[in-house]
């Protein structure tokens, strides 16, 4: 171990979406898209969800596109 605590050669742990090789994130995936937010509504931070920049970009996308449809509430 370093003295930053880190060992060498550790893998970055990467988001749910990258390990699963999913490019888009389905709106219709309601069940999915529900682990990303918090019981009222609110959608998990990136530090929280474990997502990277780019997943949690889609995964805003898709959460909004899901209220809007009705899909999910916008207050929980």
């Amino acid at each position: 171990m370093t003295k930053t605590g880190h060992r060498k050669g550790a893998e970055k742990s990467r988001c749910r979406f990258c390990r699963e090789g999913i490019d888009e994130i389905d709106y219709k995936d309601v069940q999915t898209l529900q682990k990303l937010c918090t019981s009222q509504g609110k959608l998990f931070s990136r530090k929280r969800s474990g997502n990277c920049a780019y997943h949690q970009r889609k995964a805003k996308r898709a959460i909004k596109k899901a209220r809007y449809m009705a899909l999910m509430p916008y207050i929980g």
